[in-house]
């Protein structure tokens, strides 16, 4: 069986690796998911996003510019980035993706928010853990989470009803 064909996979799309972790993380603890990232990004971010394995239960994906048909299945989860909340363009393109795949009829599309700025965003339960996964999975990044602690605070999922 290939990855995304078993039943009930939990699928997370991260234009950019830590987009995973900061939007995200509760899932990536409870659900052990696929991430896939997009590869246009510079090779020592994906370097860094393949750490992610050494601390957490995930199956690390790269794909170019669209998701592999074998996880739009209705079995899945698909975590996307959201079209509205999102400022980041890139996170909007990939939003505006989850939005087709679920006006499509796929029923079980999620989105997250990186940005912090959606209404339905929460506390998240451990944001000392969070930021330590950060810290060790992105090193390189660390000052956007250093100095604005809405990444490591909060985070938020919301499913849209057709």
């Amino acid at each position: 069986m290939k990855d995304g064909e078993d039943k009930n996979q939990t699928i997370i799309v991260a234009p950019h690796p830590d987009d995973e972790i900061i939007g995200c993380y509760e899932i990536l603890l409870k659900e052990k998911p696929i991430v896939i990232y997009s590869v246009f990004t510079e090779p020592s971010r994906r370097e860094e996003s393949m750490k992610l394995k050494q601390f957490v239960d995930v199956n690390v994906q790269l794909f170019l510019q669209s998701i592999p048909s074998n996880f739009i299945n209705p079995s899945n989860t698909i975590y996307m980035p959201d079209p509205i909340y999102e400022t980041h363009p890139e996170h909007r393109q990939w939003g505006h993706i989850g939005e087709s795949i679920a006006r499509s009829g796929h029923t079980n599309v999620i989105f997250y928010n990186t940005t912090m700025t959606a209404p339905y965003v929460h506390l998240t339960k451990e944001s000392e853990k969070k930021e330590k996964l950060l810290n060790d999975v992105y090193p390189s990044q660390k000052s956007l989470w250093e100095y604005e602690k809405k990444y490591v605070l909060f985070e938020g999922y919301c499913k849209w009803i057709f």
